[in-house]
């Protein structure tokens, strides 16, 4: 790093949810900023009204909040680049659209997408690369009039210089080099005058000081375009790496068929923010550390250099390992809290603190205590098919001892010593009689949680042959 103070930032879309792979953009450049002891803003890119949906704009930073990522700038913590939602910042980017036309770097055209469909299509067909023609590149003063004259909108195209080669160093890839005639001229103001991606993705970046962008490796071919565009407005572009993209454990791009893929469904699933962190830190950035991290942590083991190129896999059961993990280091009253939607609230503090140390080590989200609440505290069972028969085949004797022996609590010791059996010809169709079910929590801490008077009934239940 360069003695500059490292300035990141993350700049999505509002028009849907927060995407992991979008999350896990954050996360890095977060993650970044924060090692060296920078700046991460967040800027709302919203110049497309057709695209833009109002309420992912809170949504969007409700979820990065959830995740942690406490940012330094940004459309509700004012700096010294506001706005911060591309859409206030309309009369900037007018300045140097009018700085660039002025010195014949941009031009307006006035070519309808069907003529640019069509043109693609011809250079497709003649197996030539699509990019524009220039076919506005030239007009005379006196032809744009005519087209304006004829109510027709132009788009504004950046002038792309010819015969250059664009290189510059990727912080994933390496050297990138690129022919500047490959190329073409592109859009950076919409027929509707809204600023296109190119032009204000890559201006804020400048304007607001963003020395470092890792991204998608998706947006490599858009930085030869960017570069260009800064270099003609003598502005410092910031420092790319393109990450790469998050796929299925199949392989395959991250979809819906892969499961939950937005923040917002594993948040309401019941996954912790340490958790999902912790495993799209490790999605594309190799680490040596296997235990869970916290975010200071994660900062200091943030290194570019382990930015992976491969694909990255998402898996369900990596991001369940790791919450699996997080549950397991609650203390008893974080756990307790954590479950507290699920536990009957006339339940005793005992109560609550037996059933809790029973679920614990069996359960990977909250929801999953719901069955063994209503095992335990519920007045009606439900056996599975092998439970009941091992149950029955056990004998009304065996019941009929383990019941006897109950007093005022039921003690796993003393029900072995009255039935007189041990090992899994005690514990099977003891817990088959209780919980319905051959497998579930232990039953020394099941037995502890479970009221006295219930666990007496249902063994009765068994006691007739």
């Amino acid at each position: 790093m360069n003695q500059d103070i490292v300035v990141t930032r993350f700049a999505p879309s509002p028009s849907g949810a927060l995407h992991l792979g979008n999350a896990r953009t954050a996360l890095f450049n977060f993650l970044l900023a924060a090692r060296y002891g920078g700046r991460f803003v967040v800027r709302i890119e919203d110049t497309d009204a057709s695209r833009t949906q109002e309420t992912m704009v809170g949504a969007l930073c409700a979820d990065l909040a959830w995740l942690g990522l406490d940012w330094d700038e940004g459309p509700d913590r004012p700096g010294p680049h506001s706005p911060y939602r591309q859409s206030q910042r309309t009369a900037l980017y007018q300045q140097y659209f009018q700085r660039l036309e002025s010195e014949q770097l941009a031009y307006p055209c006035f070519c309808s997408s069907l003529e640019l469909d069509l043109a693609r299509r011809a250079q497709l067909a003649a197996g030539r690369p699509p990019r524009y023609a220039g076919t506005c590149r030239e007009l005379t003063a006196d032809e744009r009039a005519a087209r304006l004259a004829q109510g027709r909108k132009p788009s504004l195209r950046f002038r792309v210089p010819g015969g250059r080669r664009i290189e510059f160093e990727d912080l994933v890839h390496g050297t990138q080099s690129y022919l500047s005639d490959d190329i073409g001229d592109f859009i950076i103001r919409r027929e509707d005058g809204s600023a296109a991606f190119f032009f204000s993705n890559a201006l804020d970046d400048a304007l607001m000081g963003v020395t470092h962008v890792l991204r998608g490796e998706d947006h490599l071919s858009n930085t030869p375009r960017q570069r260009l565009l800064l270099e003609a407005l003598a502005l410092r572009p910031p420092l790319y790496g393109h990450v790469s993209l998050l796929v299925g454990d199949d392989g395959t791009p991250l979809s819906k068929r892969h499961g939950a893929t937005g923040v917002r469904e594993l948040r309401e699933a019941g996954y912790s923010s340490q958790a999902v962190c912790n495993h799209l830190f490790r999605l594309g950035h190799s680490t040596p550390l296997n235990q869970m991290l916290s975010a200071p942590q994660m900062a200091a083991a943030f290194d570019l250099a382990h930015l992976q190129r491969a694909p990255a896999h998402f898996e369900l059961a990596q991001l369940r390992h790791w919450q699996s993990d997080w549950v397991h280091g609650l203390t008893a009253g974080q756990a307790r809290d954590w479950l507290k939607p699920i536990l009957p609230s006339d339940l005793t503090s005992e109560q609550a603190a037996a059933f809790v140390a029973a679920v614990l080590p069996n359960i990977v989200l909250a929801e999953d205590a719901r069955l063994w609440q209503q095992i335990i505290f519920g007045e009606a069972l439900s056996y599975e098919e092998p439970a009941l028969l091992t149950a029955r085949e056990a004998g009304p004797e065996f019941f009929t001892a383990a019941a006897n022996a109950i007093s005022d609590r039921a003690d796993i010791g003393v029900l072995r010593t009255a039935t007189g059996r041990k090992g899994a010809a005690f514990f099977m169709p003891l817990r088959a009689a209780l919980t319905g079910r051959l497998h579930g929590p232990e039953l020394a801490p099941l037995l502890a949680a479970m009221p006295a008077e219930r666990v007496r009934a249902r063994l009765l239940h068994f006691t007739v042959a």
